[in-house]
């Protein structure tokens, strides 16, 4: 405090003391004089709190604007630029410049499900979404039964960089929860996460796992069912090394080849690998009436059921599929596939195998063809409608197979989707699918799927 700041309390208690003591009488000790006395000095201690007080006040004041002028100016109006949301980066390991995103949706789906040959077994695929393998054949008569689940929720992270020499990196990490039970649907419905996509990308080239070469997710129908045309949709995820330049695809993928036992009986997965990858090249021509894609795919199967009998044999498939616009508001979506020893790629492999087993032990590539058509129809800017068919047929050896394998699966499907507002989905979608074996016997589902989606 300066000797200013000192003095004002006392040169006020003195212009009190002045002002309230009369003249001739100003040095007489009477018991009125020694009570202003303290009453000057009650008003003198007033006076020094006061000063006190604002002094803290300029204090905190002088400190707030010191704090003010060290921070950054606010971007001016209408130039697009912001403060950041934080000093350092989210991925500080990474490239300089990387930019790093996050994604995903959360969707639940309910339905209804009849079929005539008894149910299909609760808590396998067949129940949360049409998986046409899985519709029961004399079975003991009708059932029907209702599913709901959150399964196909999903989060990804994005990362990209473009690095001063103008090389391109990338990677990506997708999950979802259609993994096994960790809990039970009576109380707490809890699922693993489970790894969907996980590769990286230089420049042309890619690396990981992801959607195979072999199918085309541009063709894909706008399904409420998780995948839709499954008696016939190539879908399959695996790893592999991928080469894209323009409109050409070649890649080096998994084998695995998967097996029909002789006589029948549930489907084996080979023993060892061949070690030959699939080899899958594609071609693709786009324009603005949509797109046409061509791929072929040559692969060795084998199958060595002990150590020391192996047997193998070639498979070879082919598949065209595109979208074509008919207009601003609907297009219509296909694909048909053929070959020997495909099975793996037709339907999440569960329709039928890659090969049959002979009497001697010996491998053959089971041939088959698969197709879809759809029709896409947007009737407002909220409101879209498809309606499609998808069929796949087996040429099965019945002396290798037995009676009991499927010969044929086909399914018709209608959705109505509803998008109230951006990014929000409604739809529910009426499904019919029928299951044949060679015997002839066959049995029929029917199901009412409903789901709600918010992707993000």
């Amino acid at each position: 405090m300066n000797h200013s700041t000192q003095a004002r309390p006392r040169l006020l208690a003195a212009a009190v003391l002045a002002a309230l003591t009369l003249p001739g009488v100003a040095f007489a000790q009477t018991a009125k004089e020694r009570e202003l006395e303290a009453r000057v000095a009650q008003l003198e201690a007033m006076v020094q709190q006061l000063v006190t007080q604002q002094q803290q006040t300029e204090t905190v004041v002088t400190e707030v604007r010191t704090a003010q002028a060290a921070q950054p100016a606010p971007a001016a109006a209408g130039t697009g630029a912001a403060a950041p949301i934080q000093a350092t980066t989210i991925t500080p390991g990474a490239n300089p410049g990387t930019k790093f995103t996050v994604g995903g949706m959360i969707r639940t789906d309910a339905m209804v499900t009849k079929t005539t040959d008894g149910d299909i077994g609760k808590g396998t695929a067949g129940r949360d979404f049409y998986v046409p393998g899985a519709i029961p054949v004399g079975g003991d008569g009708p059932e029907t039964y209702s599913d709901a689940h959150l399964k196909f929720s999903r989060l990804w992270f994005d990362a990209s960089t473009v690095l001063d020499s103008g090389d391109k990196l990338g990677a990506r990490v997708e999950l979802d929860f259609f993994g096994g039970a960790l809990g039970n649907s009576a109380a707490t419905n809890t699922y693993g996460a489970t790894l969907r996509h996980a590769y990286l990308t230089y420049n042309n080239w890619l690396v990981g796992q992801t959607w195979s070469n072999f199918m085309d997710t541009n063709a894909l129908l706008d399904a409420v069912d998780f995948v839709g045309p499954t008696d016939a949709v190539v879908f399959v995820r695996q790893p592999q090394l991928r080469y894209t330049n323009g409109p050409w695809a070649i890649s080096v993928e998994s084998p695995e080849t998967t097996v029909q036992p002789f006589g029948g009986g549930p489907r084996v997965i080979a023993g060892d690998n061949s070690a030959i990858p699939d080899v899958i090249a594609r071609y693709t021509h786009k324009g603005d009436w949509g797109h046409v894609s061509f791929a072929g795919m040559a692969r060795q199967l084998k199958y060595e059921p002990v150590a020391g009998a192996e047997s193998t044999d070639t498979g070879f498939g082919a598949t065209v599929s595109g979208l074509v616009k008919l207009g601003d508001s609907t297009d219509i979506r296909y694909q048909v596939s053929g070959g020997d020893g495909i099975g793996r790629y037709i339907g999440l492999a569960t329709i039928q195998q890659d090969a049959m087993v002979d009497a001697a032990g010996d491998i053959d590539a089971l041939g088959g063809w698969a197709g879809y058509v759809g029709l896409r129809q947007v009737f407002t800017p909220k409101v879209r409608g498809n309606l499609f068919y998808a069929q796949s047929q087996w040429d099965n050896t019945t002396a290798f197979t037995g009676l009991g394998v499927t010969r044929k699966v086909h399914s018709l499907h209608a959705n109505m989707i509803w998008s109230p507002v951006p990014k929000l989905d409604f739809g529910v979608e009426a499904i019919w699918g029928e299951r044949t074996l060679e015997s002839g016997a066959d049995g029929e589902l029917m199901r009412l799927h409903t789901m709600a989606r918010y992707s993000f």
